[in-house]
């Protein structure tokens, strides 16, 4: 095993190191060590091709999530079901069942629903927000055994994952499950114990991932990240804030405009036209000579990402990321990937956590980089103080609303077509 550890300051003051252990491309060109003052786990493995906590060209999240798509295929499984997790797999999820032209996708969410809209729930423990739920339109949508390819960014363990596949096979066996990942940092042990985990949930669960490795974390870790001053957040720009605009984008009510209500295969055409029609709208609000920062919310990645991918076509400098529930540790220092952070207040009514944004993207100090930020309809009807920090960070903002079926339309609309 060598390590390709470029000695980030994480793993100069804390000991915090990743090592790469196989697979194309290194894992260190695709995750950098990150800190969070969680006590349940104070290491953040933070990717440079998901578009969550760096702005990332969107070419290249979808290059990286096709490329997960096409390892997945290399099985040779036939039919698949896609399942990503979220919030931070919820793009490269989608890009994966784009792939293999899965026949339904579905992102688990950690949004509130009524008891009997979730179909099933399970608990990620290292996480900072640890309630997972699948909401699908119907039940319908997991009546056939298909093998189901659980994507997630990084795997550390493999616990979630299998407290996912313990969930499913509950309510609907299958013989086969694939958990697909950018990176793979389970240790030996974990790998060992996989076998004996799957045959006791009566099933084949495989493990495909681009790249592998370790994360080795020294004693104490935990506390001296806890131990911590907290980080400085908000910290405003020296360019005067502009005022927030808002505006609606044009959407078909029976197109679901992502994963979180199950996306079926007969979707993506009508999907992809949605997304000309909606960048096309977009286009007209935008000033082609400056960069544009395309941000999703929290779980909604996917349009946003294929917004700044079709941007791009048009000759835009684009970025794409998303907000996040996470709270990880800023430190503005060049050899970490965690420079700035802002924090908010939830959108959602109802939510009273706070809401962050990492890192951003700021050009050269005389271009004000147009920031979009995608929200769907129930973020829209909250708190958007969001717009109001990220316009005292710099940014022109424009806060873009898509208004798709929830699911209760979506049931009612494949209940039409069937």
């Amino acid at each position: 095993m060598t390590s390709t550890d470029h000695e980030s300051w994480a793993t100069q003051t804390f000991g915090l190191r990743v090592r790469h252990r196989s697979g194309t491309p290194l894992l260190t060109e695709l995750v950098a060590p990150g800190l969070r003052r969680n006590p349940r786990r104070a290491h953040l493995l933070v990717s440079s091709v998901l578009g969550k906590h760096i702005a990332a060209d969107p070419r290249d999240v979808i290059a990286g999530g096709h490329q997960l798509g096409r390892a997945v295929a290399s099985l040779g499984l036939g039919d698949v079901d896609v399942l990503g997790m979220a919030e931070t797999a919820t793009s490269l999820g989608h890009c994966v069942a784009d792939n293999l032209d899965a026949a339904m996708y579905l992102h688990t969410t950690r949004r509130h629903a009524p008891p009997n809209m979730i179909y099933a729930e399970f608990q990620e423990g290292h996480s900072h927000a640890t309630d997972h739920t699948l909401q699908p339109s119907s039940a319908d949508l997991f009546a056939q055994p298909r093998p189901i390819v659980l994507v997630d960014d990084e795997i550390s363990t493999g616990n979630t994952a299998f407290a996912t596949v313990a969930a499913l096979q509950q309510l609907q066996h299958r013989a086969h499950y694939v958990v697909a990942s950018l990176v793979d940092v389970r240790n030996d042990t974990h790998r060992h114990d996989a076998a004996a985990v799957s045959n006791k949930l009566r099933t084949s669960v495989h493990f495909v991932s681009l790249a592998q490795g370790d994360v080795d974390q020294p004693a104490g870790l935990i506390d001296a990240v806890c131990a911590l001053n907290p980080p400085v957040l908000n910290t405003p720009s020296d360019r005067p804030p502009s005022t927030p605009s808002r505006l609606t984008l044009p959407w078909p009510a029976h197109v679901p405009e992502g994963g979180r209500h199950g996306f079926l295969r007969q979707d993506r055409p009508e999907f992809d036209e949605a997304v000309l029609w909606a960048s096309e709208h977009l286009h007209s609000y935008l000033d082609p000579s400056r960069p544009v920062l395309l941000v999703g919310h929290e779980e909604l990645m996917y349009l946003p990402l294929r917004l700044a991918d079709q941007l791009a076509r048009h000759g835009f400098n684009t970025r794409f990321q998303s907000t996040t529930r996470s709270p990880a540790y800023v430190h503005n220092h060049p050899e970490y990937p965690l420079g700035t952070g802002w924090t908010f207040p939830a959108s959602e009514p109802g939510e009273t956590s706070a809401r962050f944004l990492y890192n951003g993207w700021q050009a050269p100090t005389h271009v004000r980089v147009q920031l979009v930020l995608l929200v769907d309809r129930i973020a829209a009807s909250g708190d958007l103080t969001v717009g109001e920090v990220l316009a005292a960070a710099g940014y022109d903002v424009i806060i873009a609303e898509v208004d798709g079926p929830d699911a209760t339309t979506l049931a009612e609309i494949r209940g039409r077509q069937q």
